[in-house]
Order: C-alpha cells, then structure tokens, then sequence
C-alpha cells in the first residue's frame, strides 16, 4: 500500500499546486498575457469570485508559480505574472485543452452544445 502511495504523491504534488477551479485558468490567462493586474483577471474569469480568485492566487504565488508586483504608487498598482517554474506549466496546460477537446467530442449533442468553447484556430488567434 506504501508503494502505491508513494507512486502517486507527483500527481498529489501536482494537484494540490494546480488544483481548484481556477488556478488552471488563472495560469492559462497569465500565460496568455504574461502580465495582468487583478481586475482584468476577474474579467477574464467572471465566474470566479473576488475571495476565491484571490485565495487561488495566493496559493499560486505561495507555491512559487506566480509572482505579484505592487507599486507604490497612489492608488497602489498590483500586477500578476508566472514565475520561471509558473512557465513549466503550458505543456500541462496544452494537454489539459487538448483532452478537453477530445473529450468534448464523446458528450451528448445536447450538453456539448451548452457549452461555449473556442476553437483551437480562435484561441490561436486570440494570442
């Protein structure tokens, strides 16, 4: 049983650094648009809540993923950006849409077209 768990501490490892609703999508945002301040990632991720979007930050900066710049400046300015190991994320990420894609070809016409995705081409192009 020790074996077993031991073989699979990575993917706890990995998943207590990228688990949560949105810290995958706050990484793929940051990604996306190396840095952003707070407001535009509430933005990009309207169903995230102002405590749940800060919570998962923190947790993102406290495990060395994202950096957080505040500027003394009036009012103060806070900016979020990957860190170097917050970078070894995409190809994680990468797969994580790829599978999704793949995955959203196997659901039922009727709860695939509930659901608004981009397509690869519009993402591409949104970069």
């Amino acid at each position: 049983m020790t074996k077993q768990l031991k073989a699979c501490a990575p993917i706890e490892l990995t998943l207590d650094v990228i688990g949560g609703k949105w810290k995958p999508l706050i990484v793929y945002f940051l990604l996306k648009n190396q840095v952003m301040r707070f407001n535009e990632l509430q933005r990009a991720i309207p169903a995230a809540s102002r405590r749940m979007l800060t919570k998962h930050l923190r947790e993102l900066e406290a495990h060395g993923m994202v950096h957080r710049e505040v500027y003394a400046e009036v009012p103060p300015r806070v900016e979020y950006s990957l860190t170097e190991l917050g970078y070894t994320l995409k190809p994680l990420l990468d797969t994580m849409l790829e599978w999704g894609f793949h995955f959203l070809e196997h659901l039922p016409a009727e709860e695939a077209n509930n659901i608004e995705v981009l397509t690869p081409e519009q993402m591409q192009a949104d970069s």
